[in-house]
């Protein structure tokens, strides 16, 4: 991944927000942090193909995304794009098994039972395959979270704050889970957070206190 000259604002925002140039190899990790208001969601949807950038332009797997028609980037994010959100979006009516067919379906890939319950086993909730989402606790539904964003096997994974309001314990729990799933798909990891507690774990850190410019009125 490789993102250029991005900058980006809001409508009635008074700034212009302007990212720093950064590439990241394939199979490397990055944790991007900054605290609230720092730009650092801005730019995972940016990057994870939610939000076209003011300027600039972001390449995965050597594809520029933002030069794609939108069905084509619906398709791209689809095949080459994990999400892991803050807020676990899960549809209320269907069960956990059915959320992560019905993430198969929409990406055109073969309905696959064994492969999910399998990733289902992998993250420790295999019994809560035929639970609804408000039977689940906060960890559960953060597991099937993970489990429908690497469904697909996407090249990079992007996390969304996954670790706050947690204790030490389940963070690095949490992470192992997410560096585990990325690993075993051959995938980069990209954590946006203010938790500076991950520091640690990453060689590779972007920090947007230090490196996000407002630029005016621009």
């Amino acid at each position: 991944m490789q993102f250029l000259n991005l900058k980006h604002r809001y409508e009635n925002s008074e700034y212009t927000i302007s990212y720093p140039d950064f590439t990241l190899n394939e199979k490397e990790h990055l944790l991007i942090i900054g605290g609230s208001g720092s730009g650092k969601t801005t730019l995972l949807h940016i990057l994870g193909g939610l939000l076209k950038p003011t300027q600039g332009e972001v390449f995965i797997d050597g594809t520029s995304m933002y030069s794609m028609s939108e069905s084509g980037l619906d398709r791209f994010r689809r095949n080459h794009i994990g999400i892991v959100f803050q807020r676990i979006h899960l549809i209320s009516a269907l069960t956990v098994i059915e959320n992560l067919a019905l993430a198969q379906y929409l990406s055109k890939q073969p309905k696959n039972k064994p492969l999910l319950q399998d990733l289902l086993s992998e993250l420790g909730i295999a019994e809560k395959a035929k639970k609804y989402p408000n039977e689940l606790s906060f960890g559960e539904s953060q597991r099937v979270g993970i489990a429908r964003a690497v469904i697909n096997k996407p090249s990079i994974l992007f996390a969304d704050e996954p670790t706050s309001n947690l204790d030490d314990k389940n963070s690095d729990k949490v992470l192992k889970l997410l560096q585990d799933q990325a690993e075993k798909n051959d995938a980069s990891l990209i954590i946006a957070t203010h938790d500076e507690r991950i520091k640690r774990h990453y060689n590779n850190v972007l920090n947007l206190d230090n490196e996000v410019i407002p630029v005016g009125n621009g």
